[in-house]
């Protein structure tokens, strides 16, 4: 017992400022490493009829359907087309397992917590993808917008996601 407990603990220090980044548009994001399962490369997508746009529909990923998301068109950008880089992070998000497809990954970057600093609240209000931002950290000479991957996928979707999930099975 007590050595699964030191395991999870060594686990999260380890993970503890890490982020996966990656590049939206002209904008650098980055999710918290500890909901990120994997990184897959893009693949064939069954369409859903009569949900949000931004939930592109479902992939079988080695025998488990998992719903995928546009980030892109999460945060109202125009949509564009899936090239060699696109891909697809997988994470686990309020106990779903949920792709989100990017236009590129970037690295996994160390971010402390002194090094994030809340997003700003002026003008941006029209600004949707603000809603998900949690904090901006600056890493080089580049500033990445943290998600909060909770805020990015709504209850309603998860119940959408669930329902399809069980009839798929």
């Amino acid at each position: 017992m007590a050595e699964e407990i030191k395991a999870e603990l060594l686990e999260e220090d380890t993970q503890k400022g890490k982020f996966m980044t990656f590049q939206t548009g002209k904008e650098f994001f980055g999710i918290s490493i500890s909901y990120v399962n994997e990184i897959i490369v893009m693949q064939p997508i069954t369409a859903i009829p009569e949900v949000e746009d931004y939930i592109k529909g479902l992939i079988n990923l080695r025998g488990k359907i998992i719903p995928v998301i546009d980030v892109r068109v999460r945060f109202k950008m125009e949509p564009i087309e899936y090239t060699d880089r696109t891909c697809i992070i997988v994470i686990n998000v309020k106990s779903t397992v949920i792709g989100l497809i990017v236009e590129k990954i970037a690295e996994v970057d160390t971010i402390m917590d002194d090094d994030i600093i809340p997003p700003p609240t002026l003008g941006h209000k029209e600004n949707e993808q603000n809603k998900y931002v949690y904090g901006l950290a600056r890493t080089g000479d580049t500033v990445k917008l943290l998600l909060d991957p909770e805020k990015l996928i709504k209850d309603e979707d998860i119940e959408v996601i669930e329902e399809l999930q069980e009839e798929e099975q």
